[in-house]
């Protein structure tokens, strides 16, 4: 048996107690750290290891943290890219999931000793965020707000046929309203509806009128929609609240996406209340946000649904954050300006250039993503490379998603951060040396 490769495996626990593996025990826990060790010494008994080289092996195997998840720089040219985990959090709202990561005041008024709003700081922020609300209510996604509302309202919701949508993944918002023991009274054609329509189907049973913005899709030619200023007046003394779902959730108007409705202009517009997502345009965690008259939020947030519903102290911690720091993001990937994307795209080029990677920066086309903006395109800057780079630039150790068009892959730079670009580059540069 000499020269036997099994001989020289080392012993769990003298890997276990290595000083690199005995902190990262500390740090991702012992279990997970003990089988990349044992993967390891696997390798060693295959003769595909040194014992040498077993604990730098189990480093390297080691993720950066305790979770799944990994880190991906997004190079799609979607700004909210559903399957990336939408909007990116603004450091400011990083540093507030960590502050209230432990023992938080989340529910405690500490100057009288009692119980307190829960997140009334984040509500405040929303109400500054968007003068024309009375009261605000945060739920986990904007699905639950809606749900949360057919429920609390109950009765018949009467809705217009053009606006019951899909909202992706075979979600369907008539299946949902349905599920909360509500009645649709579907009003108007796939592509017309009007004022009359709405009016003439109301009765004692009637819960809300409920408009649905159409967020990924649109409808072209012989069309008609009422709009919520048209609508609210309309309702106006019949007691039936007028609710909009914007999607987006931008807070209020934005020179590019003049088609986008904001919450701010939807409420002073008239409506009752208005949901949106906090994890789209507005830049922040998932969150569904419910703004509007003061009587119908507290309706919300005594119904007992609400309970089932309601965000954690990191999710409230991380909207306040967004809502009251530096901008966002997607917000800076929105405003991002074309020449500043090429002057990037020119210096990532030539890095790759320099390692001896070809290159080359071409115009693309971004998007907004997340159900939001459909038809707008956002003029943006891509450094493109072999299409070979598209799938191990994928499977890295740093992913990078960029997109594939015709027989060059592409690495959008508008719905990638600047400090990231540097990653960008080691991540091509790591795939180019495989291939040498």
């Amino acid at each position: 048996m000499t020269g036997d490769p099994r001989r020289s495996v080392p012993r769990t626990d003298a890997v276990l107690a290595e000083p690199p593996v005995a902190a990262a025990v500390a740090r991702l826990g012992r279990d997970l750290v003990k089988t990349a060790v044992q993967a390891a010494q696997q390798r060693v008994r295959d003769g595909g290891l040194a014992a040498a080289d077993v604990v730098p092996a189990v480093l390297a195997a080691l993720p950066g943290t305790a979770s799944s998840l990994r880190p991906v720089l997004n190079a799609t040219g979607v700004l909210v890219h559903t399957n990336l985990g939408r909007a990116p959090l603004s450091a400011a709202a990083v540093d507030a999931v960590v502050a209230a990561s432990g023992t938080t005041d989340v529910e405690l008024d500490l100057g009288t000793g009692r119980r307190g709003l829960r997140g009334e700081g984040a509500l405040t922020a929303l109400l500054d965020a968007v003068p024309a609300a009375g009261a605000a209510l945060v739920v986990n996604n904007c699905a639950a707000a809606l749900a949360l509302v057919a429920t609390a309202l109950g009765g018949e919701l009467v809705i217009a046929r053009g606006e019951l949508v899909e909202i992706g993944d075979g979600f369907r918002i008539p299946d949902l309203l349905a599920s909360t023991g509500a009645r649709l009274r579907e009003v108007g054609t796939t592509n017309r509806v009007s004022v009359a329509d709405y009016t003439d189907a109301l009765g004692p049973d009637t819960g809300a009128v409920l408009k649905v913005h159409p967020s990924n899709f649109v409808v072209r030619g012989f069309t008609r929609a009422a709009e919520v200023a048209e609508l609210a007046p309309a309702l106006a003394g019949t007691g039936v609240p007028l609710v909009a779902d914007v999607g987006s959730g931008l807070l209020r108007p934005h020179p590019l996406l003049p088609d986008e409705p904001d919450l701010q202009t939807t409420l002073a517009a008239g409506a009752d209340l208005a949901l949106c997502s906090g994890d789209k345009l507005l830049g922040g965690p998932q969150a569904g946000i419910v703004l509007g008259r003061a009587d119908l939020v507290q309706r919300l947030r005594r119904h007992p649904l609400y309970r089932a519903l309601r965000v954690d102290k990191t999710t409230l911690a991380a909207l306040e954050a967004t809502l009251r720091g530096p901008l966002p993001p997607v917000r800076r990937m929105l405003d991002a300006d074309p020449a500043e994307l090429r002057a990037r795209a020119g210096q990532v080029a030539a890095a790759l250039q320099a390692a001896g990677v070809p290159a080359t920066v071409v115009d693309s086309t971004a998007r907004v993503g997340g159900g939001g903006a459909p038809e707008f395109e956002l003029p943006s800057v891509a450094v493109a490379l072999d299409v070979r780079f598209a799938e191990p630039l994928r499977l890295g150790a740093r992913p990078v998603v960029g997109y594939v068009d015709d027989d060059r892959t592409l690495l959008d730079l508008r719905s990638l951060a600047p400090a990231d670009d540097a990653d960008l580059v080691r991540a091509v540069e790591e795939v180019a040396r495989r291939w040498t």
